[in-house]
């Protein structure tokens, strides 16, 4: 049994995601089954379906540090804001350098080099115009390290590379660290900006795993037997991590307890999955956590809306499960598209409401079920009222074969 000191609770959550900018808001748009996903201009694609958000950049940065930051950096600033004000904390009255910062990321620095290309391109390519804030600003650690400037803080910042399961890497090295006593609070999560990258649109086109679809809003559709893509969007989302120890001591809200991670590899294609490997990760995370399979209420799934990405996801959790289990499967990709490096934040952390509802929020866009991602108990459409949730188990996994998981329990003493 861990001690107070060693049990780790989210305290504190901000975000943004293309349909919400907050907790509250963005349950109630997962519940009411409403899609933030619309349609973009990028340069030399014209319009793309993308998730795009629309949260006030102003509210803590200045415009000049709007002018030399990132998107990915106000992403950062305004969440962590969001999830202190959440928390109650008013981080000027703690020791700034035991706070440290801790995002997840899939990429950094191409929305800033395509821009200065773009931008030359208009001057002849004539270098004398290119911004002499680009090395600061497409630097791997800038996301974390505008937090730390606007906020003062100065313990440990960085960004963690995890491509798509960077979300969860950023909250699971925060558990980490506060663990090691290296730091007494974390502000750890996500972002992304890659919307803004044309070339992200482009290599999913050519790697015809770009979605598709009429009617915007109906593009991101994981399981569903016509899916045929990624809808790509930005994000961001920031929870405050503390010792329980510290949580009790000053009567914090507990969103929930995080018990259990785990981090593999694939070792096997760049971009083709392995179900073998996702199931490793999952029994790893649940074996940290002291669980076993029938203690899961729910699976947030990372499946992303390509063929062969969300079958490969549903065996492994066949594999895991077995035909016994009454875990409630559901998707959040369906509403928001595919946040990259914000991914596994937002996701878990639009689920940790079910601990207090009891509501299963629904895999929306699923018009025709496919056979093979037909995975007992999916919550498809509508949200279902369950009789308890005591468990989420989000699952996050990326590119060049790496794979997230984090399992989370409603907290109790």
């Amino acid at each position: 049994m861990m001690n107070n000191q060693s049990r780790i609770v989210i305290t504190g959550i901000g975000l943004s995601a293309p349909n919400g900018n907050n907790l509250q808001e963005f349950r109630q748009n997962l519940l009411a089954g409403e899609s933030g996903i619309g349609t973009i201009d990028a340069h030399y694609m014209g319009e793309v379906i993308a998730g795009a958000c629309d949260f006030d950049t102003s509210k803590y940065q200045t415009k000049k540090e709007l002018r030399r930051g990132t998107r990915a950096g106000s992403f950062a600033i305004y969440c962590s804001h969001e999830a202190l004000a959440d928390a109650e904390l008013n981080i000027d009255d703690m020791d700034k350098s035991r706070i440290g910062v801790y995002l997840g990321i899939t990429e950094h620095g191409n929305v800033q080099t395509e821009k200065e290309i773009y931008n030359i391109k208009q001057f002849n390519y004539d270098i004398d115009v290119w911004s002499h804030h680009h090395s600061p600003r497409s630097v791997a650690n800038e996301p974390a390290g505008e937090v730390t400037m606007n906020m003062g803080i100065t313990g440990p910042h960085y960004t963690l590379g995890g491509a798509c399961a960077a979300g969860n890497i950023g909250l699971i090295h925060g558990v980490q660290m506060l663990r090691l006593d290296e730091v007494d609070l974390a502000l750890a999560g996500g972002v992304s900006e890659v919307i803004h990258a044309f070339g992200i649109f482009a290599s999913f086109k050519n790697e015809r795993a770009l979605a598709s679809h009429t009617d915007p809003r109906k593009a991101s559709r994981p399981f569903d037997r016509d899916r045929n893509g990624v809808v790509v969007s930005e994000g961001g989302c920031v929870c405050i991590l503390e010792r329980l120890s510290d949580a009790l001591a000053r009567g914090a809200r507990i969103y929930g307890e995080i018990v259990g991670y785990a981090i593999n590899s694939d070792a096997f294609d760049y971009v083709l999955p392995n179900a073998e490997r996702q199931a490793e990760c999952i029994n790893l995370a649940l074996k940290k956590a002291g669980m076993s399979t029938g203690e899961i209420d729910i699976i947030n799934t990372h499946a992303t809306g390509t063929p062969e990405g969300d079958k490969v996801e549903c065996q492994a959790i066949k594999q895991v499960l077995g035909s016994n289990s009454n875990a409630y499967i559901n998707n959040t990709k369906s509403y928001i598209g595919h946040t990259m490096g914000a991914a596994g934040a937002l996701e878990l952390v639009g689920n940790l409401p079910s601990f207090e509802d009891h509501i299963v929020h629904q895999t929306i866009n699923i018009d025709n079920l496919d056979p093979e991602c037909a995975v007992k108990n999916l919550v498809i459409n509508k949200p279902l009222k369950v009789d308890k949730v005591d468990c989420i188990l989000n699952n996050s996994f990326g590119m060049v074969g790496i794979n997230s998981v984090i399992v989370v329990k409603r907290y109790v003493q």
